[in-house]
Parts: structure tokens; C-alpha cells; sequence
């Protein structure tokens, strides 16, 4: 894999990120955020992520990870059987697309075997503690720094505040 990786998540403040195979609030304000980061890049997720979304996202390459060959996917969605599978077609999709990284959107089980190899987490910090049924995976800070962060900002359609913090990785060794 040749291009970088970021995670592109939002986050609330007990770590939930989904509830009954949705999203635990409603905040168009970063939904538009999400579609800017994501544009014109190969986009990574799993079965369910996929499925809760429901169709391909218009300006970017969706690979879902799964190994189910009874999953039909839509013409254009690309299927890896595993997380090696998918991410070299989203570098080829990223290639293709002339795209400088590759977006990872999860859910929990591909943030976790993705966040180690992560330069970069796109994160939104939504400031409210949802009940919630998936959870992000510990981050730990001491690899990480923040380099960016907006807000705390709520438009008026969205539940709750939030702020755009953009995390790199810290050097290793």
C-alpha cells in the first residue's frame, strides 16, 4: 500500500459511534464535512457500514470489506474478502482517481485493525454521550497529536455540538 491512510470518524464523548446499525444523531452540518473530506478518494468500509449507508457515495470509490460471497453490491462498489484485499484495491482506486489518501470509515472492527496503520484520524468530536451499541476503539494519545481543531460549533438542524479535530501520527522511534 503506497497511500497514505485516514480514519474518517466522528466520535461522541463516551465513545459511542453507532447505534442499531445507524448513526446515534442527526448532524447534517457534519455530514457536508464528511462529503468534503471524502471526495474524489477511494473509501473503505465494512458490510455493515455499507449497508447502513445503502449505496455507493457519489465522487468516491466505495470497497467494502467482506468475505460473504452472497453479498450483492452494487456495479462500481469493489469487494475485498479481507483488509489486505481491500485496502490494495483502494490503492488502485486511489491511483486511478489521482487521490494522495485513502479513506477509512469504518465500523469498529475495521477502525481497530486500521488505526495502527493510520497516519491520520479525521475526527469529529460530537459533544453528548448517546446511548449507543458500537464503540471506537481506544486511541492512544501518546502516538498521536493534534495538529488542527475547529469549534465547538451546531449548526441549527444538528442534534448537538461538535468540533472537527484533525489528529497525525507521531513519529515512531
Amino acid at each position: 500500500m503506497s497511500r497514505p491512510l485516514a480514519l474518517v470518524v466522528a466520535v461522541a464523548e463516551n465513545g459511542v459511534i453507532g447505534r442499531d446499525g445507524d448513526l446515534p444523531w442527526r448532524l447534517p452540518s457534519d455530514l457536508k464535512h464528511f462529503r468534503a473530506l471524502t471526495w474524489g478518494k477511494p473509501i473503505v468500509m465494512g458490510r455493515r457500514t455499507f449497508q447502513s449507508i445503502g449505496k455507493p457515495l457519489p465522487g468516491r470509490t466505495s470497497v467494502v470489506v467482506s468475505a460473504a460471497p452472497s453479498l450483492a453490491l452494487p456495479e462500481g462498489v469493489l469487494r475485498g474478502r479481507d483488509l489486505k484485499e481491500a485496502l490494495a484495491l483502494a490503492d488502485e482506486a486511489a491511483a486511478a482517481m489521482g487521490a494522495d489518501e485513502i479513506s477509512v470509515i469504518g465500523g469498529h472492527r475495521l477502525f481497530a485493525e486500521t488505526l495502527p496503520l493510520a497516519k491520520t484520524i479525521h475526527l469529529t468530536e460530537v459533544h453528548g454521550r448517546p446511548e449507543g451499541d458500537v464503540f471506537f476503539p481506544p486511541v492512544e494519545t501518546a502516538d498521536w497529536r493534534e495538529v488542527a481543531r475547529e469549534g465547538p460549533m451546531q449548526g441549527p438542524k444538528d442534534d448537538m455540538a461538535f468540533s472537527y479535530v484533525t489528529l497525525e501520527r507521531r513519529r515512531q522511534g
